[in-house]
Order: C-alpha cells, then sequence, then structure tokens
C-alpha cells in the first residue's frame, strides 16, 4: 500500500467518522426537542383537564342551587293554595328537570347561562311570595314610565284608524251602515283606553308590577293625543 492510498483511506475515516458524529447530534437533538414538545402538551393536557373539573364542579354547585331553590319554591305554592280541596294533589311532585340537549353529541348544552335560571326562580319566589302574604304588586319601574304614553298612543291610533274605517263603511242610511257608523263611534270613544290592558299585560310579564294611577294616567294621555290627531287629521 503506497503512502498516497494510505492517506485517502484516512481522509475517508476521517469524513465518515464526521458524518456519523453529526447524524448522532442531529439524533439527540431531535430527541430532546420531542420531549420538550411532549412535556409542553402533557402540562397543557393538564390545566385542560384542571379547568374542565372546576367547571364541572361550578355546574355542579350551580344544579344542586337551583334544584334547592325550585323544590322550595313548589313546595310554597303546595301550601299557598292547601285550603282549596284537591289542588296539592293536581299540582303533584316537581318535575323533573328538563336540560336543553346538543344537536351533535346529545350532551346537556352548557351554553345557557345559569343566572337565567336563577332569575326565574327568583321571580317565581318572589311572586308566589306576595300572591302568600296578599301583598299588592309593586309599581312599574322607573324607567319604563316615559314608555307608557307611547304604547298608549300606539295602541289608540291603532283602535282609532279601525273605527274610522268601520264610520267610513257606514256611511249611508241603511240598517248596516248605521250599525257600523254606531260601532265605529263607540270604538273611537274607547281608543284612548285601548292602551291599558295591553301595558298591563306586559308590565306583569316582564317586571311583575301593576298600574297604578299615574301610570294609568300616562297611557290615557297618550292615547286621547294619538286619536284627537286622527280624528283631525280625518276631518281635514
Amino acid at each position: 500500500m503506497s503512502v498516497e492510498e494510505y492517506r485517502r483511506q484516512l481522509a475517508a475515516l476521517a469524513e465518515a467518522t464526521a458524518r456519523r458524529n453529526a447524524d448522532l447530534l442531529a439524533t439527540e437533538r431531535a430527541y430532546h426537542d420531542g420531549a420538550a414538545t411532549a412535556t409542553a402538551e402533557l402540562v397543557r393536557a393538564e390545566a385542560m383537564a384542571g379547568a374542565a373539573a372546576r367547571r364541572a364542579a361550578a355546574l355542579t354547585a350551580s344544579v344542586a342551587e337551583v334544584d334547592r331553590e325550585a323544590s322550595r319554591i313548589w313546595s310554597a305554592l303546595r301550601a299557598m293554595h292547601r285550603r282549596r280541596p284537591g289542588w296539592a294533589a293536581r299540582v303533584g311532585d316537581p318535575p323533573e328537570p328538563l336540560l336543553p340537549q346538543s344537536a351533535d353529541l346529545g350532551y346537556p348544552d352548557q351554553s345557557v347561562p345559569e343566572a337565567r335560571a336563577l332569575a326565574l326562580l327568583g321571580r317565581a319566589s318572589r311572586r308566589i311570595s306576595q300572591a302568600g302574604r296578599g301583598a299588592p304588586r309593586p309599581a312599574p319601574p322607573r324607567r319604563v314610565l316615559p314608555l307608557l304614553p307611547v304604547v298608549g298612543a300606539a295602541a289608540a291610533a291603532f283602535t282609532a284608524l279601525f273605527a274610522a274605517g268601520l264610520v267610513t263603511l257606514g256611511g249611508g242610511y241603511t240598517t248596516t251602515q248605521l250599525v257600523l257608523r254606531t260601532a265605529g263611534w263607540s270604538v273611537f270613544f274607547v281608543a284612548p283606553f285601548t292602551g291599558l290592558p295591553l301595558a298591563a299585560a306586559l308590565l306583569d310579564r316582564l317586571f311583575g308590577s301593576r298600574l297604578d294611577i299615574g301610570a294609568i294616567g300616562l297611557l290615557v294621555l297618550g292615547g286621547m293625543a294619538a286619536a284627537s290627531g286622527i280624528s283631525i287629521a280625518l276631518a281635514h
């Protein structure tokens, strides 16, 4: 073997050794990177599991609170009507909870806020408590008072237009036309007051309150203004 050939073999050996060391270094680096990624994924999974456990515990506590409040309200309802024969038997036991279901998985939908259920139960409890004590319902909230004339005016305007249509149809002197004209004027005279039942129903449903003297005055004032305006407009 010549010296030149020996040198070539040494160079090839050195190159192979360097390549092997580079491959070992890359393999070790990839191993450490994979281990770090796996550790990060494990930490994130543990954090998500902890958050899910806390969410489940909070939901369990909320459901238990809602169930207790519903049971108390149901018992109060049965006790309030105990004097009526057979009423408690007709009311029966509290119904089973009906949970909204997810369209995809069939699991209870957790997007419904718990505060809504508690608010509904609280309103029902107040209504039953007031009925049991015979206490009057509260007056309308102050923030809705400016809207009452608008409700009265809208109801009166619709009624007045309907009455004007009846009067127009009853423009002749036949029996039917006289009946229509009389009905139209009668409806027109009660038009300013037609907002009262609508407002009473809305206040009872939304706020559990009743119409007081001031609220009735605002409704009738708005209704009279609308009816007068329509009467003047039709007169011209």
